[in-house]
């Protein structure tokens, strides 16, 4: 059974990185954007998730720093939706395999 905690934090999770995807856009609807306003807004939603995963490079759990490894790896490879999931299943196998 997942922890009521947990399982609120990640829809705010998702919450907090849909609305970065969409509030630009939102704010910015009736002016036209140059390409680099563009880019800019196209790259918000990375930057936020990359905030989220942040903590993990520090994290002295083997399993986390090697599941960060397979998961940047998977990243040079395969678009965003199989890399999420390499990443949570090499995540959860890794903490399962190497406990603390």
């Amino acid at each position: 059974m997942i922890d009521p905690m947990a399982l609120l934090t990640i829809v705010l999770m998702a919450g907090v990185t849909y609305l970065t995807r969409i509030g630009g856009y939102v704010v910015l609807r009736n002016r036209v954007l140059s390409p680099r306003a563009t880019a800019v807004m196209e790259a918000a939603p990375g930057c936020v998730l990359i905030s989220v995963i942040a903590p993990s490079f520090v994290s002295r759990h083997p399993g986390d720093l090697l599941a960060l490894a397979v998961t940047i790896l998977a990243a040079t490879r395969l678009p965003m939706l199989p890399t999420v999931l390499v990443g949570i299943a090499a995540t959860g196998l890794l903490r399962h395999i190497l406990p603390l």
